[in-house]
């Protein structure tokens, strides 16, 4: 069964650190494009991150550039987001997802609105209160 699983999101207060993992079954991320999307009810999705496997070249959004870093581990066929100096606007369910295509990485950033791919996990949530 091909899926992806999300962990590492909860409960931190502003200013504090994150690290979210997405966990793959059933297929190899090796030659994906992978990245992580969050939603709030009642707003857009937004692409956050993505990272092509292809050439290795990391997009973010605006919102969380020099904050936010993806990252690969080709060996457990996980991919990471680490997640730096948070704010409550930063708040929302982070999906992971993948796309076997590299080119899906260029919708991602500068106001870029990016589909969720071939396929999509569930979410964790993440809440940034004080």
């Amino acid at each position: 069964q091909l899926q992806l699983v999300e962990s590492g999101g909860g409960l931190v207060q502003p200013g504090g650190s994150l690290r979210l993992s997405c966990t793959a079954s059933g297929f190899s991320l090796e030659y994906h494009a992978v990245a992580w999307f969050r939603q709030v009810p009642g707003k857009e999705r937004e692409g956050v991150s993505c990272r092509s496997n292809f050439d290795e070249i990391e997009h973010y959004a605006d919102s969380v550039k020099g904050r936010f870093t993806i990252s690969m581990d080709n060996a457990k066929n996980t991919f990471y987001l680490q997640m730096a100096n948070l704010k409550p606007e930063d708040t929302a369910l982070y999906r992971c997802a993948v796309n076997h295509a590299a080119a899906w990485c260029n919708s991602f950033g500068g106001g870029g609105n990016p589909s969720e791919g071939d396929y999509i996990g569930q979410g964790t949530q993440v809440t940034v209160s004080s």
